[in-house]
């Protein structure tokens, strides 16, 4: 099997996937897309004779441009475009989970300040803002007054860019200071981890501690349901934990899982890696 790996930094969890590979004496070909170009028409000579090629950008706007190229060039790449498209946007994974009837927090986008106020004050204090368009856990603000409020739309609205103006305020969930990562491979979780912090913010890139978490079949059916969603592919469903069940603010395109495979029994790459083969079968029988 020739694996393409597009990426813009060699990270622990890229680190982890090309051992497995190599370990399997597949054929790996780095693409580094801050050095490739994606021409209309025919594909690049490092992505052609690739049977799968995995996305693993660093960058939002590289995943989304990287995948759809190679969608038009028909070589198979995981995640999809539109996996991509959903993922990376707050806005538009709201709407396919809660369209698909996933249990997602309670969410309204506004697109002015005096509008984004009005939402915010439907929620009461405190309630949740975050970018569309972000990850770990950056420029995520706990709203707990009319004052800060104010000043922090006021910023965002100042920051000049576009996603900026687009705001996207949530209720605030209260949580057992812990959430929950799964792992899913088109749907099937593989494996999960509890991220716990005294922070109301959990993610393990703001340091929270990590353990493995026993997936129930509640949990697992919801993580199913959340993949299906926004598509299937190799995904970080995030849940969390609230007095009457679980709720899913947000699913993980590029997801890492170098602090989860610390953090679990299984062994995360071999299974990605298990996947990948399955999926460079599928497109060699098709």
């Amino acid at each position: 099997m020739k694996v393409g790996l597009l990426y813009s930094r060699i990270r622990k969890d890229e680190k982890l996937l090309l051992g497995e590979l190599r370990d399997r004496d597949h054929d790996v070909e780095k693409v580094d897309v801050r050095k490739q170009q994606f021409g209309v028409g025919n594909p690049p000579e490092a992505l052609a004779a690739c049977d799968v090629v995995l996305d693993r950008c660093l960058a939002t706007s590289r995943s989304k441009y990287a995948t759809t190229f190679c969608e038009s060039y028909g070589v198979p790449v995981v995640n999809s475009a539109s996996t991509a498209d959903v993922c990376a946007d707050k806005a538009k994974t709201s709407v396919k989970l809660d369209a698909a009837g996933v249990p997602t927090p309670a969410t309204t986008v506004a697109f002015d300040v005096d509008s984004a106020m009005a939402a915010i004050e439907s929620y009461g204090y405190p309630c949740v803002i975050k970018p569309v368009v972000g990850s770990w856990g950056r420029l995520l603000a706990k709203i707990e007054s009319e004052s800060a409020a104010e000043a922090i739309l006021e910023h965002k609205k100042t920051l000049g860019h576009y996603e900026h103006s687009v705001f996207y305020v949530q209720e605030f969930v209260e949580k057992p200071g812990r959430d929950l990562r799964v792992l899913t491979l088109d749907g099937e979780p593989i494996a999960a981890m509890a991220r716990s912090s005294e922070h109301w913010l959990t993610n393990a890139a703001k340091g929270a501690e990590v353990t493995e978490y026993e997936i129930p079949d509640e949990v697992a059916a919801l993580a199913r349901a959340a993949s299906d969603a926004v598509g299937g592919g190799l995904l970080g469903v995030d849940v969390m934990e609230t007095g009457d069940g679980y709720t899913v603010p947000e699913v993980n395109h590029t997801v890492e899982f170098k602090a989860l495979n610390d953090a679990v029994e299984a062994d995360v790459p071999a299974a990605v890696v298990d996947w990948l083969e399955t999926k460079a079968d599928a497109e060699v029988s098709a």
